[in-house]
Formats: structure tokens, C-alpha cells, sequence
């Protein structure tokens, strides 16, 4: 297996390349507009060619290079959620999808809870063995936090209840988490600067994962939200494909 992870310290962002050099096959999942370059070269470099472009979740504090990345790729696959409100045409991915890499096998877990159409990508290697190895977490859990849920209100509260407890902690302990942000995201409150982590390091110290009831962790997950991000409205608005991505692209990189 082929994995990059991309960081963007700036803004406390994370893009990722999956594949697999010996069957050539390769995803982008969350993707910026303003580095299309970088993925295009890391999979030329492997002699991959990018199959498919995933977004985890219409982001809200950068733009989106889905659609371009797919262009310039010659046709791949632009997958998001099947909820996912957007007013360009995608491929609607549904809980339990698996993305074909080659050797490398991508699974879709529906994760609602800070988005509506929030999704994780459980990864297995097959040339390493039949069990997966490392969970592409997006916006759901962090790394010493979990994705802010106040987008959808106390239902969205509760919807991430379930997705972090029944979906992500069902997972064994040495499974590796690497989320869509870090540090210096406006997407979570306490998130750790180190990108990477397990299930099981997270269950154990992680604020967001201790036992408790759902309205006590509904309670917990909505107070001290901070602000949003600088243009949310624009950007949601232009990664849903309802305005130019020209009137925003230079404030962002």
C-alpha cells in the first residue's frame, strides 16, 4: 500500500493519498484546490493513476479540489455521501460501499454527526493480511476530540453519539485514526497537534469518547463551540457547487 498524508498547518488541515502502486489504482480523499499539483505529482511518482477523488464531507474552511482533481485525473470517481446536497453530479456513496484500489480496499462508513452526510473510510491492506489497518476519520473524530456538532444542532449532537460509539469505538484498539484536521482547525475545540492516533489510544484519553449518557455528551460536544470558520457560508456554498470557486480561491492560499 501507497499512503501520503498531506498537512496544511496553516489552517490545521489533512489530505490523503491511498492506492496501490502494484495495480496502479489510487485515491485522493479530501482534496484542496490550491495544491491540486502535489497530489497529480505524488501519484505520478508512483506510477499510479487517481481512480477516485473523496471528499468525507462538504468542508467548510477551505475549498474543496474534488471537482478539478477529478477533471484533471481523466474521469475519476467524485464520491461523496449520498445525503450530500450538492449541485454538481457525484457519485453517492453509501454505508458499507467498498472503494476498489488494487490491493488496498477502502470501506465507507456513514458517520453523521458534525455533517449530515459525514463519512470515515476504513482501509485494509490485503497484501498485509484480511483486517483493516487505519480508518480515514474526516470530520468525526480528531485526535484528542470529535468534530463539532452545533452545525445540526442537538440532533446533530446525537447523531455523532451514535456514529463515534457505535460505528468508530466498534473498531479494534490498533486500528490507526488519521483525521481531517489537527490543531489550529476551527472544526473542534481541544484537537492535539499530532495527526495520527489509534482507537484505542482515543478511547482511553480522548475527552469526547469517556463513558458517559447521550444528553450528557450532547451537552459536552455543544458548550464552548468556537467560532466559525472565516467565510463558512461562501466556502460551503462554493464546495456545493452553487458559486464560482474564482471569487474565493485567493484567500485561500
Amino acid at each position: 500500500m501507497i499512503f501520503r498524508q498531506f498537512l496544511y498547518p496553516d489552517t490545521g488541515c489533512a489530505a490523503y493519498l491511498i492506492g496501490c502502486a502494484g495495480k496502479a489504482r489510487c485515491a485522493i480523499v479530501d482534496p484542496q484546490l490550491h495544491d491540486i499539483e502535489t497530489y497529480l505529482q505524488s501519484a505520478r511518482r508512483y506510477g499510479m493513476q487517481i481512480t477516485h477523488v473523496i471528499d468525507t464531507h462538504i468542508q467548510a474552511d477551505h475549498l474543496s479540489g474534488n471537482r478539478r482533481l477529478a477533471e484533471l485525473s481523466g474521469g475519476a470517481v467524485l464520491g461523496l455521501h449520498a445525503s450530500a446536497s450538492a449541485a454538481f453530479a457525484f457519485t453517492a456513496l453509501n454505508d458499507g460501499d467498498e472503494l476498489d484500489l488494487g490491493n488496498v480496499r477502502a470501506k465507507v462508513l456513514h458517520t453523521p454527526g458534525h455533517t449530515s452526510e459525514s463519512i470515515c473510510l476504513l482501509v485494509t491492506d490485503k497484501t498485509r493480511g484480511p483486517e483493516p489497518w487505519m480508518v480515514l476519520t474526516g470530520d468525526t473524530l480528531f485526535v484528542g476530540d470529535a468534530g463539532r456538532p452545533d452545525f445540526g444542532g442537538e440532533e446533530g449532537a446525537q447523531h455523532l453519539y451514535h456514529s463515534l460509539h457505535d460505528k468508530l469505538l466498534s473498531l479494534p484498539d490498533y486500528i490507526e485514526v488519521y483525521p481531517a484536521h489537527f490543531a489550529g482547525s476551527a472544526c473542534g475545540r481541544g484537537m492535539s497537534g499530532k495527526p495520527v492516533s489509534t482507537i484505542g489510544f482515543e478511547r482511553r484519553f480522548n475527552p469526547a469518547l469517556q463513558p458517559r449518557a447521550m444528553d450528557e455528551f450532547v451537552q459536552f460536544m455543544t458548550a464552548d463551540t468556537p467560532a466559525k470558520p472565516d467565510g463558512f457560508n461562501a466556502i460551503i456554498e462554493t464546495n456545493l457547487g452553487l458559486r464560482p470557486a474564482q471569487s474565493l480561491a485567493s484567500s485561500q492560499v
